[in-house]
């Protein structure tokens, strides 16, 4: 790959920055953000009318940032909680239609698209029915529950031509952009290792979810949201309202944070997934009786040439944080928010001398031979180093850009960041970790195929 000097840093890429200034030995150049549109009137035919099918904390949020897109317009929600659907009246309008069916959605021909904020095991039939019903489609992370579902979906993607955009927002990131350019550029030289996290030291992060005090089987449709879920009692709400914690429902971390982290890597480094994964973790301070790891680590191997270590500890004692570590032969490149870090530490060339055992006149010849084969390169003997760092502007958010993603592209028809293929890889890619923990033993993949082996 093409080393880059300080200079080449601002030159690569096409993501452009608006400003730079030093601080300490650190150059930071700030990035430039998508040109907002200018205010103008929709125009009637891109009038977009969405609807919520799973009213939850994130399907709500992800609602809210659609709704901040010009021209999209909330006009009904589904959600197996009366309360949920309450809330939805309070944010988008007493008119709007809220049903605990979601099919009385799909039946609407005024509705353009659905946001699917459902738990994971109604991920794949909920998507498949609403492009069967002409809608398109955002569906949150991970893509898939089981494996068998991803083909399914492509599937039916493929078959009903609608859109379909999965819920991994930071693969619309300018910062994450900005990341693949440098890597692709050479800013590291060649990457041979990847390190990722997403820890989450606190009751909320760790899926200890509030149960209303209302919460029951007359206010909740217990049978509804377990659809093809086995059959048990509804219990004391936590199954309904803190589903993260069954693999009945949900995927554990690997599906909740995992994939996040491996779309920025796909993303990044432009692969299209490992091609095996070990496992190991265990449950460790949350014995609430939840079915999964409250702390994972995975290794993968990469066909690309590089390795991959990835966590998430529940209960590490510090504040929550994700991050990624990219390194190269020529340096490293960090992910922490909304910044990206080059720290240039070129590899030696030369194999070194040590002299220090042998005679003082021995020792000068020595280093006079040395130097005659392997003269100094760089006039202070040190090769060049610093950091450039890339910021995105306050107030950023990859949120709104992966929402518009997803609209324009349903205004215009075009490919979007993240469809199902790319959605399935990730999540297969994430799932791999609970195949290795569950089964201990080292899970393979054909990450072009989509197969487990």
């Amino acid at each position: 790959m093409a080393k880059m000097d300080r200079r080449g840093f601002l030159k690569s890429g096409s993501i452009a920055t608006v400003g730079t200034y030093l601080a300490g030995s650190t150059r930071t150049h700030l990035l430039a953000a998508p040109v907002a549109e200018p205010a103008k009137p929709i125009a009637a035919n891109d009038h977009i009318q969405i609807a919520l099918i799973g009213a939850g904390g994130q399907g709500q949020g992800d609602t809210k940032v659609a709704a901040m897109v010009p021209g999209v317009k909330v006009v009904a929600a589904a959600d197996c909680y009366d309360g949920c659907l309450q809330h939805a009246r309070e944010l988008w309008g007493k008119d709007i239609l809220t049903t605990r069916d979601y099919n009385e959605i799909l039946a609407r021909k005024d509705i353009d698209a659905v946001i699917i904020g459902t738990p994971d095991h109604w991920h794949m039939k909920a998507s498949i029915d609403a492009m069967n019903a002409g809608k398109d489609v955002y569906c949150e992370k991970p893509m898939i529950h089981l494996y068998s579902d991803g083909p399914k979906i492509i599937e039916a993607w493929r078959k009903t031509n609608r859109i379909m955009q999965i819920g991994s927002q930071r693969v619309s990131s300018i910062v994450y952009h900005k990341a693949k350019e440098l890597l692709a550029a050479g800013a590291i030289g060649e990457l041979n290792m990847v390190t990722v996290w997403y820890d989450r030291n606190s009751a909320q992060g760790a899926w200890e979810y509030t149960v209303p005090y209302d919460a029951d089987t007359t206010t909740c449709d217990w049978p509804r949201f377990l659809g093809t879920a086995p059959k048990v009692p509804f219990g004391d709400g936590q199954r309904f309202f803190q589903w993260r914690k069954y693999k009945d429902y949900g995927t554990g971390v690997a599906g909740d944070l995992f994939v996040h982290l491996f779309s920025g890597v796909h993303l990044i480094t432009n692969t299209t997934g490992p091609t095996r994964a070990m496992s190991t973790g265990g449950l460790r301070f949350w014995k609430d009786g939840r079915d999964v790891p409250d702390v994972m680590i995975s290794l993968y191997d990469y066909a690309k040439g590089f390795n991959l270590s990835v966590r998430t500890n529940f209960v590490d004692g510090g504040s929550e944080s994700e991050g990624f570590v990219f390194t190269g032969s020529e340096g490293s490149m960090t992910l922490a928010g909304d910044t990206v870090t080059i720290a240039r530490v070129p590899r030696e060339k030369e194999p070194g001398v040590r002299v220090g055992l042998f005679g003082e006149a021995t020792q000068k010849r020595m280093m006079e031979i040395y130097r005659e084969k392997y003269p100094v390169e760089h006039p202070t003997g040190e090769a060049l180093r610093g950091e450039e760092k890339y910021v995105a502007p306050k107030g950023y958010s990859d949120h709104y850009d992966h929402m518009k993603n997803w609209i324009d592209a349903i205004r215009t028809r075009q490919p979007i960041t993240e469809d199902p293929v790319f959605g399935f890889r990730a999540a297969g890619t994430a799932l791999l970790s609970n195949v290795s923990y569950e089964s201990g033993k080292i899970a393979h993949w054909d990450p072009d195929k989509m197969e487990l082996l």
